[in-house]
């Protein structure tokens, strides 16, 4: 049976703008309160979706959220109308205004974590929204992302669903962003690797000493028991505090995977020989691929500004070896472009490259395997998924001239004042969901 492995990208919404608000994220801090361009955001994630189509890929999409989410704000004791609402948060409280306009949920690596049906004991795929609890602005994400993935994963016989973890620190989850699958294929069993930043429960021998870690050990082993995963194949490993303090808040920022390949930074975990030799031994008798690249060649620094691990690792149809999707700031880092042009001269999976501008995300800090969650699909889970969400040219082209006509050119903080940003907003949202033909689906619509 034909097996693939889907990206969901995120689809940027009307009201990306640079709000700062992630706290040790270097690049949303170093660009906040800078004007956004969200359609120019928009065209360039749609660009880098097309993209990947155009290389044979399976190509999925996943919706903005409801922005500026008024209900936030109404249950913190706000009221009136829309209008009344906005004004009244942009005069009293403007960090709240621009946390319910945050368009951050187009970072799909932290929509939830993915299981396939190859390595659930049930047979069926399944999904657990991240509920992003270490975070204000994305911890309003979750409910929405569970009734999205229901509308395009809508079928009981392959697919299964749950809600979040509960909320609060000790079960503090960001989705796939902290996991990682080693397979043969997209649909044989394979062995999955949680990374987790700190403990919730015990002492926390190794800790940041600047920013949050925020996965936490407890919230990784509860999914894996909702997963109804093989205990035998996982594998369960620290991320290193010092990359967290330089700005790797997620493991992504250091590492990616697929297949038999890991391409990752050799600080990236606290112990990465016992790490590689348990993924080794729970994966079996087949080789696999760790490309670890050395702090001399890149560092950490350099790392974290060109996001050069948070690209797509992909495996092209009819193409042998596999390829890296790159943000540009990795070619214009001379230290990463240099490495990626020797790691191309060696003998490892990884044989080809591609840069792509997704500027305007970058800036807000994500890159190419930010914008994307990774679903592993057999030809029947596919199938049986809402094929509105899956692309194809007409609906690219349709997305763009939706886009074109209903984003603002740039966005700068005091816009988010304006409640005109609002109705327009929700306008295009109105309209959004009626290319997708979902009826009646975000909350300003009931």
């Amino acid at each position: 049976m034909n097996s693939y492995e889907v990206n969901f990208d995120g689809l940027i919404g009307p009201t990306h703008n640079y709000g700062g608000l992630s706290h040790g994220n270097v690049a949303s801090k170093s660009n906040a309160l800078k004007i956004s361009q969200p359609k120019q955001a928009a065209l360039q994630g749609l660009d880098k979706m097309q993209s990947n189509r155009l290389l044979g890929l399976q190509q999925g999409i996943l919706l903005p959220q409801q922005r500026p989410h008024l209900p936030t704000l109404r249950s913190l004791g706000f009221s009136g109308s829309d209008k009344r609402i906005i004004e009244q948060v942009s005069n009293s409280a403007p960090e709240l205004l621009a946390s319910c306009y945050s368009a951050s949920s187009m970072w799909t690596a932290n929509a939830c974590t993915v299981s396939p049906s190859a390595d659930s004991a049930d047979g069926k795929l399944h999904f657990t929204p991240a509920n992003l609890s270490s975070m204000f602005h994305r911890s309003i994400e979750h409910r929405f992302t569970g009734k999205l993935l229901r509308s395009i994963f809508d079928n009981d016989q392959h697919f299964q669903h749950h809600d979040a973890l509960p909320m609060g620190s000790h079960f503090g989850d960001e989705g796939a962003a902290n996991h990682n699958r080693f397979a043969p294929s997209y649909t044989e069993q394979g062995v999955q690797l949680f990374v987790f930043g700190r403990y919730a429960f015990r002492e926390n021998k190794l800790a940041t000493a600047k920013f949050p870690s925020r996965q936490t050990y407890e919230a990784s082993l509860a999914i894996s028991r909702l997963h109804q995963l093989d205990q035998s194949k996982l594998v369960f490993a620290q991320q290193n505090p010092k990359i967290i303090d330089a700005g790797a808040f997620h493991n992504d920022v250091v590492s990616v995977s697929n297949l038999n390949t890991f391409f990752m930074h050799e600080e990236a975990f606290v112990d990465s020989q016992a790490m590689k030799a348990e993924l080794q031994e729970k994966y079996g008798e087949q080789e696999l691929h760790f490309v670890e690249v050395p702090t001399d060649m890149v560092s950490l620094e350099s790392a974290v500004k060109s996001y050069l691990f948070n690209s797509q690792l992909l495996q092209l149809p009819n193409q042998e070896g596999m390829t890296l999707v790159l943000p540009e700031e990795s070619r214009e880092n001379q230290e990463v472009f240099n490495y990626l042009e020797w790691l191309k001269t060696q003998n490892t999976p990884i044989k080809h490259v591609i840069f792509v501008d997704v500027r305007q995300s970058m800036q807000n800090g994500g890159g190419p395997a930010c914008l994307r969650l990774r679903v592993a699909l057999n030809q029947v889970e596919l199938d049986a998924t809402n094929q509105e969400f899956i692309l194809d040219d007409s609906k690219v082209a349709e997305l763009k001239h939706w886009v074109e006509r209903h984003y603002r050119d740039q966005i700068s903080p005091e816009d988010l004042a304006d409640p005109l940003l609002a109705q327009e907003s929700f306008e295009a949202l109105d309209q959004l969901t009626q290319i997708f033909k979902l009826g009646s689906f975000y909350e300003f619509q009931s």
